[in-house]
Order: C-alpha cells, then sequence, then structure tokens
C-alpha cells in the first residue's frame, strides 16, 4: 500500500461544511481569474476518446488508461482521458480561435495506475488550458509572462480565501523563481529529481522550473513528458533545452514541494519529429493527431492543466488531497488519516 505523509501536530482548520464552501469558492474565483488573465473562454470537454487517434494523453507512456467497449460503434475501443492536452489544440482548430485567446475547461480523469497518497488519487480534476500562439511567441520570455500571470491569479486566490476564513494565513511568496532543470541538477548533484525540488522551493517558495521531458546532463531526466505536446528539446534563448516546465511550491503543512501545474508551449512540426525520433516513437506518425499537426492544421498554442483538488488542498491548508475530493482509499488509509485529524471525504 502506498504510504502516506504524516504532518507533525496537523489540525483542520475549516470543518467539512466550511471545506465544502471553500473549495466552491475556490473552483469559482480563480477559473474566472484564469479566464481574464489568458483570455480564455470555456468549453465543455470529453470524459473520454477513441483509441487508435492519438488525442489521449499518453502521460510517461506506462500508465495504463481505463478502456470500455462501445457497443453501438461495434465495439470500438473508447479510452477514459487523462489528460486533454492534445485535444485542446484539436479544439482550438475546430473554434478557430485567433491568436491571444483561447480555451479552457474541467478535465475530469481517471488514473487507475497511481500510486495513492497525500497527493495522488484514482480521480484527477484539472483546469486545462490551451492558448493560440505567434510563430515569434515561442520563446522563454513569453513562456515566463504567463507563468506569472497564473502564479498571480493563485495568490490573489489566496488572498481571498484569508480574508473569507482568519484563521488561514497566507503563505505563497509575492513573486516566484524560474530555475532551470539542468540548473538545478548543477546545484544538487548528488539529490534526486524529487530531492532537488524540495531543496529549491524550501529556498524560494514557489518556482517555475523549466525543461522537463529531455535528458540533463546526467543521461537521466528529470521527469518524464510524452514527445508529442509539450516542446522540450528546443533550444531556448538562454542556450538550454525546453519550452514548458511546472510550477512547484514550497508547502509547509507537508513540509515537501508540491506540482500545482505541468504546461508549456507546443511542439511545432519540426519539434514533434525531433522529439519523437528520441524517444523511438516515429510510428505514431500515423495518428490521426500527429497528422493533423503535421499537415499543417492545427495553430501553434502554449497550454497546461492546473490542478483543481491541489490547489484547493493547499490554499485550505489540508493535508491530503481526499480531504478535498471524494475518491476511492484503502480502508487501512482511511482509518489512519482519521486518527490523524486528516477525515477522508
Amino acid at each position: 500500500m502506498s504510504k502516506i505523509i504524516t504532518p507533525i501536530d496537523y489540525k483542520c482548520l475549516l470543518d467539512m461544511r466550511q471545506t465544502e464552501h471553500g473549495i466552491k469558492l475556490i473552483k469559482e474565483f480563480f477559473q474566472q481569474n484564469l479566464s481574464t488573465e489568458l483570455r480564455l473562454r470555456r468549453v465543455t470537454a470529453p470524459l473520454f476518446v477513441l483509441k487508435g487517434l492519438g488525442i489521449n494523453d499518453d502521460l510517461n507512456g506506462v500508465e495504463r488508461p481505463v478502456s470500455f467497449p462501445i457497443k453501438d460503434l461495434g465495439d470500438a475501443k473508447a479510452e477514459v482521458v487523462h489528460s486533454l492536452a492534445k485535444w485542446k489544440r484539436l479544439t482550438l482548430a475546430e473554434y478557430n480561435i485567433e491568436p491571444g485567446y483561447g480555451v479552457y475547461t474541467d478535465m475530469n480523469a481517471i488514473r487507475a495506475d497511481e500510486e495513492l497518497d497525500n497527493l495522488h488519487s484514482l480521480y484527477v480534476d484539472q483546469w486545462d488550458w490551451e492558448a493560440v500562439i505567434n510563430r515569434e511567441d515561442r520563446t522563454l520570455g513569453f513562456l515566463r509572462n504567463i507563468v506569472e500571470r497564473i502564479y498571480a491569479a493563485i495568490r490573489r486566490t489566496e488572498y481571498l480565501v484569508c480574508e473569507t476564513y482568519p484563521q488561514i494565513k497566507p503563505f505563497l511568496p509575492e513573486k516566484i523563481h524560474f530555475i532551470h532543470s539542468e540548473e538545478l541538477l548543477r546545484m544538487y548533484p548528488d539529490k534526486s529529481p524529487k530531492e532537488r525540488e524540495d531543496a529549491i522551493c524550501q529556498t524560494y517558495g514557489a518556482v517555475f522550473l523549466i525543461g522537463i521531458g529531455g535528458k540533463l546532463a546526467n543521461g537521466e531526466k528529470h521527469d518524464g513528458r510524452a514527445p508529442d505536446y509539450d516542446d522540450w528539446s528546443t533550444v531556448a534563448e538562454n542556450g538550454q533545452k525546453g519550452l514548458n516546465g511546472d510550477i512547484l511550491i514550497w508547502y509547509p503543512t507537508l513540509q515537501r514541494s508540491i506540482e500545482l501545474s505541468s504546461m508549456g508551449i507546443r511542439v511545432d512540426k519540426e519539434s514533434l519529429l525531433r522529439q519523437l525520433s528520441l524517444e523511438g516513437q516515429e510510428a505514431r506518425l500515423q495518428l490521426f493527431f500527429h497528422q493533423q499537426l503535421l499537415n499543417g492544421l492545427l495553430p501553434l498554442s502554449v497550454g497546461g492543466g492546473i490542478g483543481q483538488s491541489r490547489l484547493c488542498m493547499i490554499l485550505l491548508h489540508k493535508a491530503h488531497i481526499g480531504e478535498i475530493q471524494a475518491s476511492i482509499w484503502p480502508e487501512q488509509m482511511r482509518q489512519q488519516c482519521k486518527e490523524l485529524g486528516m477525515p477522508l471525504i
């Protein structure tokens, strides 16, 4: 069974009624701020897509999607989405969105292979967003500006929560720190990727870690990233590879770093071909999504996902994501959390 982090002297600051109100407050306020900051319109998203089109997010390439046959389609297989990373780009083309504008949606997923703990659940909920950009926007400077605007929306939401519930005190720093995964490796060569994230986040409080998916100087990846949505292999203006990254924060309640968002400038034709070759995944080029991109039918874009339950968890100072969302947990974990003052919904 997966392990859980046991916080020292943990105490729920909100009862279950206040918690449910707080979740509603955060979700309504943050998504409006995100929409305004990035000029996004809300769209309806699928819970599942057809298998074999290359639309589902492959994550690290080893997670098994939940699938089922569709009777009225001759038992064709459908897959519950892992995320909407590629579906959103098709939607931008379908809606003919202009550069500088985009879409966002509520993404609900089932990830059956997750190891269940304080942060990971079988059920995943995100605000998935995607915006059309111009060719000249494919820079780290442009990406940094997007990150700063998202972080500003997060801090405004934190302020609202603290005003609503005075027992909750703010902890997020005013600014987010930017660092490349290669630079982080040089700073902490003897630490694992997760230990490096903890160290840098404890120092700065909030970090955008650039360049996730490609191999670093030590021959290893900082973390896995599918080769067909984020651009992690293009050499940026600073001479380092990667036009993507993760928003990470130091979370005092659990004394560890937490990823709130994975995002990036998406692959163009050249980086798609390069990354599929690097990963030995050239067979994907025959799939529907990849053909659309190769034939110039999809716009250049930037996009990402922001964890809804995770954001609510950290802003309401909860110790377990099961205090925010209803899911399935091992009975032993549920009992242990109850004894620790972390009642799971």
